[in-house]
């Protein structure tokens, strides 16, 4: 199972890319409300989504990945949740995969998670990224993190959660089918 946390003021295509891909890969992603007593929560450019699930609901027995997308102020909503933190360290412990994109790698930065991984996020974030060797590429895969620069490589980001999930064929058969050369 992959969780999508989204908190308050989220980057609206850099949760909806992902959702989309991973489940066109046939994957089971659960959507995460956080900081939240509902289950609606608005992004950045005033878009709703009804998540599943509130984040009091989150189970971490079959988690596969969590993903973090950025934005503002959902990344300081989404770093403000003990429970998003919690995730983030069983994932870190267990081995299970990160993907943040956009300001979201600066959490992990904050938590001591990116020691030593080569990270990228969006300009202005580097210093966030703390103990990580920072890279300008539009996404990095280091470890199990996957960190992406931000709304612009949304598409990419989520086909590279694919490709560390479900391998390279079926990110390459999703890329062709909606003609993302």
């Amino acid at each position: 199972m992959v969780y999508v946390f989204l908190a308050n003021g989220f980057e609206e295509m850099e949760a909806i890319a992902p959702i989309d891909l991973l489940r066109r890969a046939e994957l089971t992603v659960v959507t995460v409300a956080v900081g939240a007593d509902t289950k609606t929560i608005t992004g950045a450019h005033g878009i709703s989504i009804n998540a599943d699930i509130t984040e009091q609901q989150v189970d971490l027995t079959d988690i596969e990945m969590a993903v973090l997308p950025g934005g503002m102020p959902g990344t300081l909503n989404l770093e403000k949740s003990a429970v998003v933190k919690a995730v983030l360290r069983h994932c870190k412990q267990h081995n299970i995969k990160i993907g943040a994109i956009c300001a979201a790698p600066s959490v992990l930065g904050h938590m001591g998670l990116l020691d030593g991984v080569t990270a990228t996020c969006f300009e202005g974030f580097e210093s966030q990224l703390t103990g990580a060797n920072y890279s300008s590429r539009h996404v990095c895969c280091d470890r199990n993190i996957i960190t992406a620069r931000g709304a612009g490589v949304s598409v990419e980001f989520a086909l590279k959660l694919v490709e560390v999930l479900c391998g390279a064929p079926k990110a390459n058969l999703l890329r062709k089918s909606i003609q993302c050369m």
